[in-house]
């Protein structure tokens, strides 16, 4: 008897060891599953960031773009204008060359500049004492 009631008790001990096993396993079973849960919905939660990132990307994009474009439109007509600034500039320079009067003292400031005298620029430019002189003094004070 004393065998059989070793063995009932062994049977106990086995049964309640593996029911105890088996709430322990439904415990890390219904852990996980939380934790499945919890991660699906963090995966969802960034699955939206990601496509909203996406969307605000294409968007900045197509403003990049539009500056681009812009800046280069913006840099055609700057270049436009400076080459318009330069023909002017030529036209201007080019004017006062054609200019006789503009001529006789830009000689005259050249003849000042290799050396010459009052009676010598008088005689070689034609033009009255008074503004020789004033072109001398200038000169003189710009040296």
């Amino acid at each position: 008897m004393l065998s059989v009631v070793q063995d009932n008790l062994a049977f106990i001990v086995v049964v309640v060891t593996s029911g105890i096993l088996f709430l322990i396993c439904l415990g890390f079973i219904f852990g996980l599953q939380k934790k499945l849960e919890k991660n699906h919905k963090n995966q969802q939660f960034l699955k939206q960031q990601l496509g909203e990132s996406n969307a605000q990307t294409e968007i900045l994009r197509s403003e990049i773009a539009e500056l681009r474009s812009g800046l280069m439109s913006t840099g055609k007509r700057l270049l436009a204008c400076e080459n318009f600034a330069k023909d002017l500039a030529q036209q201007q320079a080019a004017l006062k060359y054609d200019d006789p009067d503009a001529k006789i003292y830009s000689r005259a400031v050249k003849m000042i500049e290799l050396g010459a005298d009052l009676e010598e620029i008088i005689r070689e430019c034609e033009i009255p004492r008074a503004e020789a002189e004033l072109l001398l003094s200038l000169h003189q004070k710009q040296s």
